[in-house]
């Protein structure tokens, strides 16, 4: 650690760039989805552009985070680097739907593995002392990646193309791959263990039929049709298998062992739960805005900054905030926040303020802000450094699973919420008033309409979309529920010695 004191910033600097790059992906690619379906077509298979990335991405968490402490933090995520960047070269250069899915999942090996290690480096890096800090400056950039991500991607695909969207981060990729290569030298001992083949291969599939179950489920296939439910059922079985085969092996991909500690089990479960309500807010906040207000794409971007700020406050004083009292206790600031602002949020109508909606997106934005930094450190908490990787790792799974659900979950709440009050506005044609969702989005179109219909068409749109927040409220009463049980462990700075 002393001989890389004087280049810590590059290090922070490299790290910070590769979290912004792999975390934003997702976000800045579906503000271009539409151009790049009208330009390649397939709007039929669009949808395996955005889960192929997310499969990958899932599946390799925790195999990444465990072969990083069996073979250390540098090489992987140097291979995360890599890979994610011939990926999303290759995405730019694609020719089809088919193509693009394919380089997506390239992309999606390579970003599994750069989120989780990047913050098992900086616990290897610093001394507890300022880990909290540390851990607060990457989750920022966390959470603001969730926010810049379909602000930079509307200004790219209007005034450049949508391949930019995957070559901006080629540079980025190549400058964090020069301070990583450059400056981190690697000095925290790893231990050679025998890797567990079978229980990586039943995780894939476990996650891969989950994802493609939930992602076409409603879509492509009705949900109560032979291929969701048999994709259900092989998800299920294979999870079982996983979780047998995991308590067996010497040396599991995801070690049981790590939930009997009680901060460490509940820091997941508030991950699954912060990560399922929290992309809701990035998805719907912009539709509020474009289809019930009126506003223009971009519009929609810069609406979503106030939440980027407060996430970015709220993980920031959460990260210096580690030092001096319990996880138990940020957290309960957190959710506090976060439950006000998610039930402020669930009470607007057409006639709410924009002023108020940032103030609303601001104290939102503040109680989630606090997780970004806390969970990933509460997970690590007084473990040695051979576990850090699959600690840190098992966190962000948790949290991207819960995203992938929470999107699934609360899209179908709010596309179903919608269809049944224009139902009962319309009655039960109401194909002849919208042809297609997206066409209420366009000012032109908005202007069509007669103000009579326009006004109970957002009417019902600003309905559908504030059930939906009412109901993220049950999840995040969980989580206030579960931070009871957290117990009063904080980060420790006086044992310099430990774990280091």
């Amino acid at each position: 650690m002393v001989d890389q004191t004087r280049h810590v910033s590059f290090i922070v600097t490299g790290l910070l760039l590769a979290i912004l790059m792999a975390a934003m992906d997702n976000t800045i690619v579906a503000t271009a989805i539409g151009t790049i379906v009208a330009d390649l077509g397939g709007v039929d298979q669009f949808v395996w552009v955005t889960s192929a990335y997310m499969v990958t991405v899932m599946a390799g968490m925790p195999i990444f985070g465990k072969l990083s402490d069996m073979y250390g933090r540098k090489r992987f995520f140097l291979f995360g680097l890599i890979v994610f960047l011939i990926g999303s070269a290759l995405c730019g250069l694609a020719q089809s739907i088919v193509q693009l899915s394919i380089f997506r999942a390239i992309q999606g090996i390579g970003g599994g593995a750069l989120m989780p290690i990047a913050f098992t480096i900086v616990f290897d890096v610093f001394p507890p002392e300022k880990r909290g800090k540390m851990t607060g400056l990457l989750g920022a950039v966390f959470g603001m990646s969730s926010v810049l991500g379909p602000l930079l991607g509307a200004y790219i695909t209007d005034y450049l193309s949508w391949h930019w969207v995957f070559y901006v981060n080629v540079p980025i990729g190549l400058l964090s791959i020069f301070f990583i290569v450059r400056y981190y030298k690697e000095t925290t001992p790893h231990t050679k263990q025998t890797i567990d083949w079978f229980g990586a291969l039943t995780l894939i599939v476990t996650v891969v039929s989950l994802m493609f179950a939930l992602e076409l489920g409603g879509k492509k296939y009705d949900w109560n049709s032979f291929t969701i439910i048999s994709l259900f059922m092989i998800s299920a079985i294979f999870l079982l298998t996983f979780l047998y085969v995991e308590t067996k092996v010497k040396e599991p991909i995801i070690s049981f062992s790590l939930f009997k500690r009680r901060t460490f089990a509940v820091a997941q479960l508030l991950a699954f739960l912060y990560g399922a309500t929290f992309v809701i807010l990035a998805v719907f906040i912009p539709v509020f805005v474009q289809a019930v207000y009126g506003g223009t794409a971009r519009n929609a971007g810069l609406i979503l900054m106030p939440m980027m700020l407060g996430s970015v406050a709220g993980s920031s004083f959460a990260g210096i905030s580690q030092t001096k009292t319990s996880y138990r206790n940020i957290m309960f600031i957190s959710v506090i926040a976060y439950f006000t602002g998610m039930l402020s949020l669930s009470f607007m109508t057409p006639e709410t303020s924009k002023l108020w909606l940032t103030i609303y997106m601001v104290l939102t934005g503040l109680g989630v802000g606090f997780s970004f930094s806390l969970l990933p450190s509460a997970s690590m908490h007084n473990l040695e450094p051979r576990f850090r990787g699959t600690a840190n790792s098992t966190n962000s799974f948790f949290r991207s699973l819960g995203m992938t659900i929470g999107i699934t979950i609360f899209g179908t709440i709010q596309s179903n919420k919608l269809m049944s009050e224009l139902r009962e506005t319309f009655g039960a044609s109401t194909t002849s008033f919208i042809p297609d969702p997206h066409a209420l989005f366009e000012p032109g179109t908005r202007a069509q309409i007669p103000p009579n219909v326009l006004q109970k068409i957002v009417d019902a749109m600003a309905s559908s979309i504030t059930y939906s927040f009412s109901i993220a409220l049950i999840p995040i009463a969980f989580a206030a529920l579960a931070i009871l049980f957290m117990g009063n462990e904080k980060l420790e700075v006086q044992q310099k010695g430990r774990g280091q």
